[in-house]
């Protein structure tokens, strides 16, 4: 089962195109494997629907969340993977991009934090969670992981004040990868193949325990506005032009060749800082 899905995301990686956001703002996939060494360049696709390619993309992160929601994908790596990072030291301007007057999301005394900047609308984002996932689970107790909702206009801000609902009540560990699956797998949700209602996402998050009319309150709360306000400003600050984006300790914007590629280079990046704090 677990080859049968690693396979299924090997063939995913080359298809998955750029996803495009309401205002206009590119949405970058994760870059393909190149022939060569450099880090591709980000694409932005043709908004006319439906070419070929990202239908595949689409249907091919649907079965790969689909996969993931149904079985355990890869275990968790083990808590020490972070501190003894594998392959090459990641080169600044291919690997990774230093991000002027950086700093982190959310910061927490004696922590390296790990952003990830997505979209539940994001065919890329869906195809990257079952590796990130179990990735974040393996951190070591001083990596702060926290996910940042791109706002990028439109339903991306809709799906971006959900999660900040959903944290406020309690729901969020129970309904993100759910409402991945519901965009990408089950299409009880539109997602970007069209334009979901707020009361059509609350009555999502009402089946996995809100209450509905508390859920819609929470979403145009003034703490929740506040939230994804701050989130708009970093994922501006941090130079992000697209989802899914990885920044580590709010000073590394990671780039990579792969989902795989740029966990790793995040684990080089994460053991400098900690190096850095001299730990």
């Amino acid at each position: 089962m677990k080859t049968r899905f690693a396979l299924m995301l090997m063939a995913l990686l080359p298809l998955l195109a750029a996803c495009k956001a309401q205002d206009g703002t590119a949405n970058t996939a994760a870059p393909t494997e190149p022939a060569t060494t450099e880090a591709p360049a980000a694409t932005t696709p043709d908004t006319t629907a439906a070419s070929g390619e990202t239908a595949a993309a689409e249907q091919a992160a649907a079965e790969a969340a689909s996969q993931a929601s149904a079985d355990t994908a890869a275990p968790a790596p083990s808590p020490a993977s972070a501190s003894a990072p594998v392959g090459p030291a990641p080169v600044e301007g291919t690997d990774y991009v230093v991000i002027a007057n950086g700093k982190p999301f959310q910061p927490a005394t004696g922590k390296i934090e790990v952003a990830e900047v997505f979209g539940f609308v994001c065919p890329a984002c869906a195809a990257f969670q079952p590796l990130i996932g179990p990735w974040k689970a393996g951190l070591p107790s001083d990596v702060n992981f926290v996910y940042v909702p791109a706002m990028f206009g439109g339903t991306w801000d809709n799906y971006a004040k959900a999660f900040y609902a959903a944290q406020a009540l309690g729901l969020e560990d129970k309904t993100h990868e759910a409402l991945y699956k519901a965009i990408h797998v089950d299409q009880s949700l539109k997602g970007e193949r069209g334009r979901d209602t707020v009361e059509e996402i609350a009555a999502f998050y009402a089946k996995h325990g809100a209450d509905q009319k508390q859920f819609l309150a929470a979403m145009s709360s003034f703490s929740v506005t506040g939230q994804t306000n701050k989130a708009k400003k970093f994922a501006q600050d941090s130079q992000i032009q697209g989802t899914p984006s990885v920044i580590v300790n709010g000073k590394y914007l990671v780039k990579g060749k792969s989902f795989p590629d740029m966990l790793r280079i995040a684990d080089h990046l994460i053991a400098r800082e900690r190096a850095a704090k001299g730990n």
